[in-house]
């Protein structure tokens, strides 16, 4: 069964969602039209969603093949959370960008990424402005004059961040030397102090002597600037925080010393969450299945196995949501087809030519394509859907829309050439093809 489509769209909505695809890319917004199959999901997640708005927190790890849909799946899910309200972060971890072992550099690409439902990345400073407001306003509403305004603020500062200063000081430290740069009229300091906030290296030192803050952030103090963070957010209206940790299979690929390093900072991670640090944050990793299950990876740590370890024998459709590891199956042919006609209803229904689109790509021609599209992956139909629907949207559907005479059956022929494929797909349409395949429909 398919999640139902919503009965009406906005014209935005559904071309961003179609522009992406055209890109054969992942869409950043309007996952909820394109889903399809992940309904055995929902029920158990939005659970998960629910609980962390109301305080607590909780970790998860997506596990699936290249091309099953983990992207998809964390941005899906990414979006329920928004629609209640969370910010939201996804970071891509790799070795020279984003190592995991690093975390100050992980909570600088957090902040770097953070996005609400009204600000895109980098929504810190607007957090930022709306947690002071908010401090305002409940400093009036408590009886305060204009005389007493700032040092009601200052007294409610100090007390909701009393848990994160015991572990970062200096979180609250540069949150006042913010405000006061603010109330200067010293834009350029606000901005440097709210950079090194944000995890920026290199912040003028005149700006960090101004705040009464030293030095960068270290790995140690990422975790306190953190928990700062999910303060910050729920006094300022926001109802958690959900990050997604994508890639982290690449961990595979780097030195020895560096991976233990890392796997040893995901199983801090998973314990802090654990341990009730991080109310309001629902924290997601994604990896292939060697990398769960690979001496390379996960397993490589015991205790980080142990805290990972989900039973996958038993039949995928009997899968427990609630796990801490979720299991992506990837696409069948049934699927892969089911999620063309969705695309060609939602692109038929703001088409010029609507009754045209549906008549000349129906379901038969779509599951054709489908088929000819998973045969130039060498029979991977698991990882066809991107190349699948670039084509479906940019090859067949546009003309079909455009022109009056075209019909894919007869002046369409599936080509795939190298330079537009994924190093995945490069790898596995060379079995095929060294340099372009051709497949009649």
């Amino acid at each position: 069964m398919s999640t139902p489509r919503p009965t009406v769209v906005s014209a935005a909505r559904r071309r961003t969602a179609l522009d992406a695809l055209r890109r054969g890319a992942v869409p950043e917004s309007g996952l909820d039209l394109l889903a399809t199959g992940l309904d055995r999901f929902e029920s158990a997640l939005d659970a998960e969603l629910e609980a962390v708005a109301s305080g607590a927190s909780v970790f998860k790890a997506v596990r699936g093949e290249y091309g099953s849909g983990k992207t998809f799946f964390t941005r899906w899910l990414g979006e329920r959370a928004k629609q209640r309200n969370f910010a939201v972060s996804e970071i891509q971890i790799s070795e020279t960008e984003t190592p995991l072992h690093k975390l100050e550099t992980v909570y600088r690409r957090l902040t770097e990424r953070l996005a609400t439902a009204s600000f895109p990345p980098s929504a810190l400073r607007p957090v930022v402005d709306a947690w002071f407001y908010a401090l305002e306003e409940d400093a009036l509403a408590a009886g305060a004059d204009e005389q007493d305004l700032e040092g009601e603020v200052e007294r409610l500062l100090t007390a909701r961040l009393t848990e994160v200063s015991r572990h970062a000081p200096s979180f609250a430290t540069a949150l006042r030397g913010y405000r006061s740069a603010l109330a200067e009229g010293d834009e350029a300091t606000a901005a440097a102090v709210l950079a090194w906030l944000g995890g920026q290296p290199h912040v003028a030192a005149a700006a960090r002597r101004s705040a009464g803050v030293r030095g960068d952030l270290d790995h140690f103090g990422a975790l306190g600037f953190l928990q700062g963070l999910l303060t910050v957010l729920r006094d300022s209206g926001h109802r958690g925080l959900f990050v997604v940790l994508d890639e982290v299979e690449t961990l595979q690929r780097v030195r020895s010393d560096a991976r233990d390093k890392a796997l040893n900072a995901l199983r801090q991670l998973i314990d802090e969450v654990h341990s009730g640090r991080f109310p309001g944050l629902y924290l997601v990793i994604t990896g292939t299945p060697a990398f769960f299950d690979g001496q390379q990876g996960v397993q490589r740590l015991s205790p980080l196995a142990q805290r990972l370890a989900t039973d996958f024998t038993t039949d995928p459709r009997f899968d427990n949501p609630r796990a801490v590891q979720l299991r992506l199956t990837g696409f069948t042919q049934g699927s892969l087809t089911s999620l063309g006609v969705n695309i060609r209803d939602l692109y038929a229904s703001g088409a010029t030519a609507p009754d045209r689109i549906r008549a000349l790509a129906d379901d038969a021609y779509i599951g054709d394509l489908a088929r000819a599209v998973g045969g130039s992956l060498g029979g991977k139909v698991g990882v066809a859907p991107r190349l699948f629907l670039k084509k479906l949207v940019g090859d067949v559907l546009d003309r079909i829309d455009q022109f009056e005479d075209f019909d894919p059956r007869q002046h369409y022929r599936l080509t795939v050439t190298s330079n537009e494929l994924t190093d995945v797909e490069r790898n596995l349409a060379a079995a095929v093809s060294a340099d372009g395949i051709d497949l009649e429909l």
